[in-house]
């Protein structure tokens, strides 16, 4: 599905776009039930319960200075007065205990809000293409659509304040029509300005923030190159704390301008139409004053009018001003609506098929051609070649040859534009693809660093091996107790047998020794009493993943990348024990990893032009035999 298109800066939204960006209030209600339906409820009963009181405290006011003056008039009625003193002493304490209970609901709400939307976020961009996490556009969709995790919640309660502020403005304006007509109308004079300019600007505001999605995102990370443990080393070294921090403030001081001008614009402009607002204000005031000098009113009927024309004042701004706020709310509601409704291209089909326990014929590589979205460039194209059980192949190329693109189409990371992948006969597209995902252990080049326990590092292999086990106590990251009735328990104490097996296999058990917690050992230096590892440890680390999934096909992008001489050895003697019986694609520069492949793959350009075992390759004396002697070249 294709991205959303950021609008042009000149380009600003009808009406009728306007009023559609409403349309995601019935979604984000849904979504709110969902959260917590008890706190919905009590939500709405607490607002529209509150709605009464500003009305009934007004009008018990109007009784009291009614009172006051007849018993100055000599006629006394002072149980009446202590009456309905108590009576607006009791209304504003339960209006006071409705408030303090609304708040404490709306903020357990916001929290289990924020935490289910950040679910959802999670859930949905799991399903999501690969090639959506390789395109910028997609990083600036994603960024807007995180940032209304967390602040979304506030816009149901500017929903049901509308309603509160509703309800109290008819009781008002109900006595104020019946006093005098006009003073509606005035009313209106007096706040209709300031919600038009506030609607304005909102949108202003919001399109400011739209376009500057992609420099926002700069700043972040120029924020984290320039305090991160990860990069500390180079920007010390080569000195590039002044150039980051001067683009930082270039980018950011471009943003503050442009932000400046707006802001200014509408304070100005707000600053006259409240002149408006107010001139409409003291007009009805007049009015109000001039009916009591007349007598046509009480005293008390004076305060209460003139009251309630300051409160439904007031009100209405209000409710304006939420509405106002409830569109710009909307516009950034759009940013995660759309978001949640970007859909992936590889699905599973209606009724997959299941890989088989034993694959018998292998993979095909029928014409295969793949580019990336958005690129006129192809990474790989009419790639022919078969992996037959029990085989060994190594691809070689340059960089950029279309190696790594390779792999990502045998795990259905991708589907080719061209061309198809067979599986024992069957298109790779007609197979269930968590059925697919399970057959393939893969650990790549850029494999990930994990901020977890030693053992959490290694059991994401195979996590649903392994969950119960890693889920025990999980927030605590020290030493468990043993616990024999665990189904994989075993091996080192309580540790499953199968993440035991796997860091020795990988030799990332030889790192036990320097873990004080041994295998709860917290890796890297982002939580406290964590090991940071050097680039060789943390890839005996990620090779350990490989080892976890008992796959009929393993995949290895450059596995000994960062290993010394002695210890790559060890892996691959290790190594061959574990591809015996499998299928095993590898990708290495390094031509002692590659001579241990049954056959060699070489590409360039997205293209094969070379496949045979090494000593057929190297009789050809085509591409691979002249990487392979430069290499040797320089071993001499």
């Amino acid at each position: 599905m294709a991205l959303a298109q950021t609008p042009k800066n000149d380009e600003k939204p009808t009406i009728r776009e306007r009023l559609e960006a409403l349309h995601y209030l019935l979604p984000l209600l849904k979504m709110v039930w969902e959260t917590h339906r008890g706190y919905t409820l009590s939500m709405a009963i607490l607002r529209l319960s509150r709605s009464a009181i500003p009305v009934a405290t007004l009008w018990v006011g109007k009784l009291i200075l009614d009172a006051i003056v007849a018993m100055r008039n000599g006629t006394s009625n002072l149980p009446l007065l202590w009456k309905l003193v108590a009576i607006e002493v009791t209304i504003v304490l339960v209006g006071e205990v409705l408030a303090r209970a609304s708040s404490l609901v709306e903020s357990l709400l916001g929290d289990l809000f924020s935490n289910h939307t950040s679910v959802r976020l999670m859930e949905h961009a799991a399903t999501l293409d690969l090639y959506h996490f390789e395109d910028p556009a997609f990083y600036d969709q994603l960024e807007r659509a995180r940032r209304q995790t967390t602040s979304r919640i506030g816009l149901l309660a500017q929903l049901l304040g509308i309603g509160q502020d509703a309800l109290t403005l008819i009781s008002f304006g109900a006595a104020l029509l019946v006093y005098s007509p006009w003073l509606l109308f005035l009313l209106a004079v007096a706040v209709l300005p300031s919600f038009l300019g506030e609607t304005h600007f909102a949108t202003l505001e919001y399109s400011l923030l739209y376009r500057y999605t992609p420099e926002r995102r700069r700043l972040d990370y120029l924020r984290y190159l320039g305090a991160s443990d990860e990069t500390a080393k180079e920007v010390q070294m080569f000195g590039l704390a002044p150039w980051l921090i001067q683009r930082f403030k270039v980018i950011s001081q471009r943003f503050y301008e442009e932000n400046k001008q707006l802001s200014v614009r509408r304070s100005l402009v707000s600053t006259g139409l409240s002149i408006v607002g107010t001139a409409g204000y003291y007009s009805a005031y007049v009015i109000i004053l001039l009916r009591a000098v007349h007598g046509a009113i009480s005293l008390g009927s004076l305060i209460f009018l003139a009251g309630s024309f300051a409160r439904s004042r007031d009100l209405i701004q209000r409710l304006l001003l939420e509405a106002s706020g409830i569109y710009q709310q909307c516009l950034y509601l759009k940013d995660l609506f759309d978001f949640f409704e970007m859909k992936p291209s590889i699905v599973n089909p209606p009724a997959g098929r299941s890989v088989p326990p034993l694959i018998r014929e292998g993979f095909v590589f029928e014409d295969v051609g793949f580019r990336y979205p958005g690129r006129e460039n192809w990474a790989v194209r009419n790639v022919n070649f078969h992996l037959r059980p029990g085989e060994r192949i190594a691809f070689v190329g340059e960089n950029g040859a279309g190696k790594t693109t390779l792999t990502k189409l045998l795990a259905r990371l991708y589907d080719p534009a061209e061309g198809r992948i067979l599986l024992d006969g069957v298109d790779l597209r007609h197979y269930d693809l968590a059925s697919v995902r399970r057959a393939i252990s893969v650990i790549f080049q850029d494999f990930v660093r994990y901020d977890l326990r030693f053992d959490e590092n290694i059991g994401v292999g195979e996590i649903e091996l392994v969950q119960s086990y890693l889920d025990k106590d999980k927030l605590k990251p020290g030493p468990l107790e043993a616990d024999s009735s665990h189904p994989a328990a075993s091996g080192d104490g309580h540790v499953p047998s199968a993440i035991v097996a796997a860091a020795e296999k990988s030799l990332a058990a030889s790192l036990l020794s320097r873990f004080k917690e041994g295998y709860q050992q917290m890796l890297g230096r982002r939580f406290d009493n964590g090991v940071d590892l050097s680039g060789g440890e943390w890839q005996k680390v990620a090779l350990a993943r490989a080892y976890m999934r008992e796959a009929q096909v393993l995949i290895l992008d450059e596995p000994t990348a960062s290993l010394d001489a002695r210890a790559e050895y060890q892996v691959f003697l290790r190594f061959s024990e574990l591809v015996s019986g499998r299928m095993a694609v590898i990708i290495s520069h390094r031509f002692s990893t590659v001579r241990m492949a049954d056959r060699i793959i070489v590409l360039r350009q997205g293209k094969v032009i070379e496949d045979g075992s090494h000593a057929e390759l190297l009789a050809q004396r085509g591409v691979y035999a002249e990487l392979f002697l430069l290499q040797a070249e320089g071993y001499r």
